[in-house]
């Protein structure tokens, strides 16, 4: 059963994050910041476990910032304790998960010596996973420093779930590198965050994918 599922690990996680971008849209919106979207990222949480459980290190420590989400995730739904440390500390976790499952998407993307169906999904999720990276990074720059981010649709006085949405939408923007203008970074942290989600995104597109498609005009 496990081998299965792991052998279908990328379409499995990418799935998890399609829910997660887009799944606003099919759900109420309210409902779906408050109790469906947390539950979102546990389930991606999981099944990126799934996907790097072949290196032993790093699926055991994705464990532990599973363990840590979800303590996180029924204190947040269960009480009123909404503090700023509690949504770092998310955020923490969320990060570090995805910078791990990123390398090891990318590893076993690069290392992969046919180009199938697997590898396919498997860029794709490590591009997805590229722009969740930018975006936890953009919403601890704001949380920390409100107003790092400024521009029609940013409101200081906003929620935090719907500054959320705004930092996952600029991160995105940014990674594809389409700049619509309006959403910018004020301060000097913010600016070299974009500086970043931009580089990530231009090289993974001129390196990665350029070496899949080597591999696969050479297989042909």
């Amino acid at each position: 059963m496990l081998e299965r599922l792991y052998q279908n690990r990328f379409e499995l996680f990418l799935s998890s994050q399609l829910a997660i971008l887009f799944g606003s849209l099919v759900v109420p919106t309210l409902f779906f910041d408050s109790i469906f979207d947390p539950v979102l990222f546990l389930v991606n949480l999981m099944v990126g476990v799934l996907l790097i459980s072949k290196n032993r290190k790093l699926m055991w420590f994705c464990i532990l910032l599973l363990g840590l989400s979800f303590i996180l995730f029924l204190i947040t739904t269960w009480s009123e304790n909404n503090s700023k440390q509690l949504g770092f500390l998310r955020m923490s976790g969320y990060f570090l998960f995805y910078l791990g499952v990123s390398y090891e998407i990318l590893k076993q993307v690069w290392q992969a010596t046919e180009v199938s169906k697997n590898v396919i999904f498997g860029l794709a999720t490590g591009y997805i996973s590229l722009g969740l990276i930018g975006f936890f990074i953009c919403l601890s720059i704001e949380l920390a420093f409100p107003g790092s981010f400024q521009g029609a649709i940013i409101d200081i006085q906003a929620e935090t779930a719907s500054i959320a949405e705004q930092m996952l939408y600029f991160s995105f923007i940014t990674l594809m590198t389409i700049g619509y203008g309006d959403i910018l970074p004020i301060t000097d942290l913010a600016q070299k965050a974009a500086i970043l989600i931009g580089l990530m995104g231009q090289f993974y597109l001129v390196i990665f994918t350029a070496v899949i498609v080597g591999k696969f005009i050479q297989q042909k």
